[in-house]
């Protein structure tokens, strides 16, 4: 079911479940009768009703399930234990390898809920601190799918408004063809982010409610944006080049005349212009990224400010749930204006349900519809770009048609929508899924850090880069919600919380192999397990950010590894690393990529070496998905300098 707007109305309406209410009252060591627990679970059962219903499912039976184990091995439920009794039955049930990680998962969410609410007048104090850096652009054209025709007809279709679908729309506009855009969500405006609280923007701008999870050993948490401007909106502004090696193996072992390093530059140079990139300035930077900068010092490593696109950053460290001074420019900022300002509409509240080709270019009835959605199941030979069908949120359906369609719906929802189209099935359509699995590590100073005071990602340490593909980054989170890596539970966990405040934070993520896929057509189903050079990369991350932090001054590090409560020194960090098991680390993951890799082999790849699907004509894929690899960096640019080519290339064929 949809969320309310009104956040309050979910408690109105739904009583959480007792065993919700125990489990939250568990966690954070509060008298179960008390109207704290309830309030809290109330407000958890709010966020779970943005997300999918197994989400909601699997939370309601995992806490279930701690509550019948209490049962058993108490002989009283979890609400009838005293707080050190429950401490110390979650403490032992969490020991279990088969436990730990359901645990740990509704432990963080619960740390989410109670750390935004609880930090929600801090961050929009810092939100409206200030005027907004530049106001919405009057220029960004966006018709919600109920005020939009049944019928339209135009010269190009992009079906996405990221950072792809944004950069191929300003160029066909700019070129003189009538464009539409449609976007699956809604547009968000700075007002927003600076009046809704924190949770309430994290539960709007990311794709179920933040709960996009690829299953596997272990499971990782794969956040993913939603709305106009895509994950534009949510990311963290951080803006590298490609390497150059990265295009070269691009270019050489895959044929991506696109990633040509002697072409690419100009449309690198493009984006750049359009990003306003440049490095975080130390005023805003905050004390999280100095103490970094620090630690790299101290052990001699190469370590710089971030390059973002983020002119007039007032360091709120709100970027990932919507900047409230409109700093971060992500392309609702540019390049979708400028798009509109060319003659370019984007369609927003509206989902693709399937590409159209020429054979159903006219079909207006509901039976005929039916009919042609029967028949477009069974076709897979050639098919010629005709349009696209869409639907309403209140269900009802419309048609766009033209014979230039763009797909940059992201990495995990364009193979979904192409199979939905009865194009050719293409054996890696939906293979080859790269991410960069990420973890964080925390260290306690002596002194106050408050990581949420400055650039949320705002210094890089590119010391085992080139040799591992380990990118270390000062990450810190927005205000109250970084607590979720904290260990215990009860009052130990409370004890943690009570001094997170000298907590400084860095993030590692790996350049992985491709070792996931997205299946389904209705809904994707994301299936990702970590290849073992990854695994042993991610433990060396660990061990680097942790010296890092030590070097700097931290007093204790807290590893994320579960089981492992903090390190004071090296040598305890190799003892836990020594005992750790994949299982064991809290993993999260960004950047999904490749799942439509681009390339001149016919085998390997769906998507010709100049962006257009194989098994079709008109039709084109510009998004993330076709990158061959991962790119071993934030992939922003990379992401818009091959949507700028794959739309020359539209151009060229017109």
């Amino acid at each position: 079911m949809a969320c309310p707007d009104d956040p309050g109305s979910i408690a109105k309406s739904r009583e959480p479940p007792a065993s919700v209410v125990a489990l939250c009252a568990s966690i954070l060591a509060l008298d179960e009768n008390a109207s704290s627990a309830l309030e809290l679970a109330r407000r958890v059962e709010w966020l779970l009703a943005h997300q999918s219903g197994l989400a909601r499912k699997s939370f309601h039976a995992g806490a279930a399930a701690i509550d019948a184990a209490a049962l058993a091995s108490t002989g009283k439920r979890l609400a009838r234990l005293d707080i050190a009794a429950r401490e110390q039955f979650l403490e032992r049930l969490g020991s279990h390898a088969s436990a730990a990680a359901p645990i740990e998962a509704m432990k963080a969410l619960i740390l989410l809920v109670a750390g935004a609410d609880r930090a929600a007048d801090t961050a929009l104090s810092k939100a409206t601190a200030a005027e907004p850096a530049r106001p919405d652009p009057e220029e960004l054209r966006v018709i919600p799918s109920a005020e939009w025709p049944s019928v339209h007809h135009c010269d190009a279709i992009v079906v996405g408004t990221g950072a792809g679908g944004a950069m191929v729309a300003r160029t066909l506009a700019r070129a003189g063809m009538s464009t539409v855009l449609v976007e699956e969500g809604r547009q968000h405006l700075v007002s927003e982010f600076r009046t809704d609280t924190p949770l309430e923007r994290f539960a709007n701008l990311y794709r179920d409610g933040g709960a996009t999870v690829m299953l596997g050993n272990p499971a990782v948490l794969l956040p993913i944006g939603i709305g106009v401007g895509g994950t534009t909106l949510v990311n963290s502004g951080t803006c590298y080049r490609p390497p150059q090696r990265v295009l070269k193996r691009w270019l050489d072992h895959e044929g991506l005349i696109l990633a040509d390093p002697d072409h690419i530059g100009a449309y690198l140079e493009e984006v750049e212009s359009t990003l306003q990139i440049a490095a975080v300035p130390r005023n805003v930077m905050g004390r999280n990224g100095e103490l970094s900068l620090l630690g790299a010092e101290n052990l001699g490593w190469d370590a710089h400010p971030m390059m973002r696109n983020a002119p007039g950053c007032g360091g709120t460290c709100q970027c990932s749930i919507g900047c409230p001074r409109n700093a971060k420019l992500g392309v609702h900022l540019n390049a979708l204006p400028s798009a509109c300002a060319a003659g370019a509409v984007v369609v927003s509240d509206a989902r693709v349900e399937r590409v159209l080709f020429d054979t159903d270019a006219t079909m207006h009835t509901a039976g005929k519809l039916r009919a042609t959605l029967r028949a477009l199941g069974t076709r897979t030979h050639q098919r010629v770009a005709a349009g696209i069908l869409a639907r309403r949120k209140d269900g009802s359906y419309f048609e766009i048609f033209s014979q230039r369609v763009v797909v940059a719906a992201g990495a995990t929802e364009t193979p979904p929508l192409l199979r939905r189209s009865a194009v050719q099935r293409h054996p890696m359509m939906g293979r080859n899924l790269a991410v960069h699995p990420a973890l964080s590590v925390a260290g306690y100073f002596d002194e106050a850090v408050d990581a949420s005071d400055g650039v949320l990602q705002s210094a890089a340490i590119e010391e085992l880069h080139e040799s591992d593909q380990i990118l270390i980054e000062a990450t810190a989170a927005p205000p109250g919600m970084g607590s979720m890596m904290l260990p215990g539970y009860g009052r130990s966990l409370l004890a943690q919380l009570d001094r997170a405040d000298h907590l400084a934070f860095l993030g590692a993520m790996v350049a992985d192999a491709p070792s996931g896929r997205v299946i389904g057509s209705k809904r994707p189903l994301l299936l990702y397990n970590l290849d073992h050079r990854d695994t042993l990369r991610l433990l060396k991350a660990v061990r680097s950010t942790s010296q890092v932090l030590l070097a700097a001054g931290a007093q204790e590090v807290i590893t994320g590894i579960r089981h492992a409560r903090t390190v004071r020194n090296e040598r305890e960090l190799d003892e836990v690393l020594l005992q750790a098991n994949p299982r064991d680390l809290h993993l999260a993951a960004f950047h999904p990529t490749g799942t439509m890799a681009a390339g001149s082999d016919p085998e390997r790849h769906p998507v010709d070496a100049d962006g257009a699907l194989r098994g079709a004509t008109g039709l084109w894929i510009a998004d993330a998905s076709i990158l061959p690899s991962c790119p071993e960096v934030n992939p922003q640019v990379s992401i818009m300098a091959l949507a700028l080519a794959v739309a020359d290339r539209v151009l060229s064929m017109s």
